[in-house]
């Protein structure tokens, strides 16, 4: 038997910012592979890499024994999962859905007991590393369920990511990815206010990132976006509505769970700002821009 047999046939769901590239280096590996997105010109371009078309998330299920999503939010899920012509009418007993979109682990519990009612299994496994992670197949993947579906799956996360984890039962992922996302927007909120408070002092940006980078206050945070906030480069590695849209589950967590999470609670009204500005489909780096206007100065 031929190793292109034994693999999984494969469904991807999704194919935006992050799923695009995720979904192409499934596809290098040689897998049977079906794609399904709201905009043709993404799956066009799939397709003409060899990936095959449906014309339904149901329908992309029918052939497929790993169907993997990656879209916005979990409204997005439950309808290519489980709404009218959604992966659940069609998907065959035994074989696993795998959601890697950013949601809640309410979510996750909730989808999980609607596919296993068909016989189907299911990962909540969200990721982290923005859009050159998933260009350069260097995610993290945090994954929620049961091991052994953990287990059959991890040859395929592998593909598409360098650190993955298994971080217990269904849901699992989903909160760690919410711890994530707190530890993110914290650091983006660092990294716009030194750049800020560098300028006051007229100092030079390419030199105070040379500094905060190399010693303690270092984070992914200074490296990557410090430098695309000082060329005035606010395009999307990860959009800011994308952030917005966490951050609202967090603060949603902290209230279910009595939590005093202050620093997320100031950056979520921040990010409601640039919401207010129209940045939603900027990067998350256009927090600076925010503290701009507020502060009056612009960083340079």
């Amino acid at each position: 038997m031929s190793e292109e047999s034994t693999k999984p046939r494969i469904g991807f769901i999704g194919l935006g910012l992050m799923g695009k590239p995720m979904a192409t280096h499934l596809l290098q590996r040689g897998y049977f592979f079906t794609v399904y997105n709201r905009s043709k010109k993404s799956v066009e371009e799939l397709v003409s890499k060899g990936a095959r078309p449906a014309n339904s998330p149901s329908e992309l299920a029918l052939n497929s024994d790993i169907i993997i999503d990656m879209v916005t939010d979990a409204p997005d899920v439950e309808q290519v999962l489980l709404g009218h012509n959604g992966v659940i009418h069609s998907a065959r007993p035994d074989s696993v859905v795998i959601d890697m979109s950013t949601n809640s682990p309410e979510t996750a519990l909730r989808i999980s007991k609607e596919l296993s009612s068909k016989g189907v299994e299911f990962l909540d496994a969200p990721v982290t590393g923005g859009d050159r992670g998933a260009k350069d197949a260097t995610l993290t993947i945090m994954v929620g369920g049961a091991k052994r579906i953990f287990e059959r799956c991890l040859p395929v996360l592998q593909v598409m990511g360098k650190e993955i984890v298994y971080m217990g039962p269904t849901g699992s992922g989903q909160a760690t990815k919410l711890c994530n996302q707190a530890a993110v927007a914290l650091h983006t909120l660092a990294t716009c206010e030194s750049l800020l408070l560098g300028t006051a002092y007229g100092l030079s940006m390419k030199d105070l990132l040379r500094v905060l980078t190399s010693g303690a206050a270092g984070s992914w945070n200074l490296a990557n976006l410090g430098p695309k906030i000082v060329a005035r480069d606010f395009e999307p590695g990860f959009k800011a509505a994308h952030i917005h849209k966490d951050l609202k589950y967090i603060m949603r967590a902290a209230e279910e769970k009595h939590l005093v999470l202050p620093g997320t609670a100031t950056v979520v009204q921040l990010f409601n700002a640039a919401m207010a500005d129209k940045f939603g489909e900027k990067g998350t780096q256009v927090l600076a821009k925010v503290l701009e206007k507020l502060s009056e100065k612009v960083i340079t």
